[in-house]
């Protein structure tokens, strides 16, 4: 159901969601930009809330088509307060690679959701980190220690704030780009050429608006750029690195479907279903048994290097993909081998 915005609402304002306008993100009205960003709330609403003087561009009310440029700071409150905090603790396994006074790295692992939302309010790595942690910076706002996020089946590295200076110091290099992320991936085919970028704005598919798409004139979505490199061909598959320049959801399957190599597996764009190869029952059943190694795309965030908050180090944690990736890169170099 839609809120309604009274004229006698309670003056008190909470803040629910903050952004910093990124450098590169094209010029677009400020509530197509939210919508494109806040998954469960209408374009209706933040309109809503913008007639209602509940939406900011540089702590000032603004209409809602108010033309955002990069560096604005956006925000938008409500009068009612955020969540919370009803979430429960949950004692969830975590593989812990590192931790500290003031932060904690974990390898997720796939199938894992991040953060709750909708159909999600339990299993989630938030409800893992209230069970390990008595107090984390941002715990009202659903997202404890939360610096960034990785995808439900995407494994790997994620770093986790466990105060309000650490999360502001970490969250700066997020956004200011210094931090360092590589992936591994399988992808459908062999890029070509083997090392390359890809560079486009990539924002919610007008389509289908779960999924998200490149557009490549720049009028819609957020700056985004990935490097990648074929490490290992591997006949119709080949394993990849991607480098991430920004961080926007979905980036590198975004990124690789568009040019033509989605990854192995993944549901969304177009990867789980035979790209490449033979047209033979044999070979038919074999990518089908090797879909089953792995709950959805072949995603893994190898590593992650920041600088410590707290004493300025320079540190970098890798992590080596689950079994179930690990078996599928063998399934396809004894395919390889075998058609040698």
């Amino acid at each position: 159901m839609e809120e309604s915005w009274d004229e006698d609402e309670q003056e008190t304002l909470y803040e629910h969601q903050r952004w910093v306008v990124d450098p590169g993100q094209a010029i677009v009205r400020i509530d197509k930009f939210l919508s494109n960003r806040m998954e469960q709330t209408s374009r209706n609403r933040i309109q809503k809330a913008a007639d209602a003087g509940f939406l900011f561009a540089n702590e000032k009310p603004v209409k809602s088509n108010y033309r955002i440029k990069p560096g604005d700071i956006v925000s938008l409150s409500f009068p009612t307060p955020p969540f919370s905090g009803q979430l429960q603790a949950e004692d969830l396994p975590l593989h812990i690679l590192y931790e500290d006074a003031h932060l904690m790295v974990i390898n997720k692992a796939a199938g894992m959701v991040v953060h709750p939302g909708v159909g999600n309010h339990s299993g989630t790595l938030v409800n893992a980190l209230l069970h390990h942690f008595r107090q984390l910076p941002g715990q009202s706002a659903e997202r404890p220690g939360l610096v960034h996020r990785l995808d439900k089946d995407t494994s790997g590295v994620m770093v986790i704030a466990k105060t309000e200076e650490a999360m502001t110091h970490l969250a700066r290099q997020f956004f200011e780009r210094s931090s360092r992320r590589r992936y591994l991936a399988l992808v459908w085919g062999t890029p070509n050429p083997p090392q390359g970028s890809v560079q486009g704005h990539i924002g919610r598919d007008p389509k289908n608006r779960q999924h998200y798409t490149v557009f490549a004139d720049g009028s819609e979505g957020k700056h985004a750029l990935t490097h990648y490199s074929v490490i290992e061909p591997l006949g119709y598959v080949s394993l990849i690195h991607c480098r991430l320049e920004t961080g926007r959801t979905h980036q590198i399957r975004v990124h690789m479907k568009h040019i033509g190599h989605p990854l192995f597996n993944d549901p969304f764009y177009g990867g789980n279903a035979v790209l490449r190869g033979e047209n033979s029952g044999s070979y038919k059943s074999y990518v089908q048994n090797s879909f089953a190694c792995i709950p959805g795309q072949a995603l893994h965030a190898e590593m992650l290097g920041f600088q410590h908050p707290e004493s300025g180090e320079t540190m970098e944690f890798t992590a080596n993909p689950p079994s179930g990736m690990q078996d599928l890169i063998e399934r396809w170099r004894q395919f390889v081998g075998r058609q040698g």
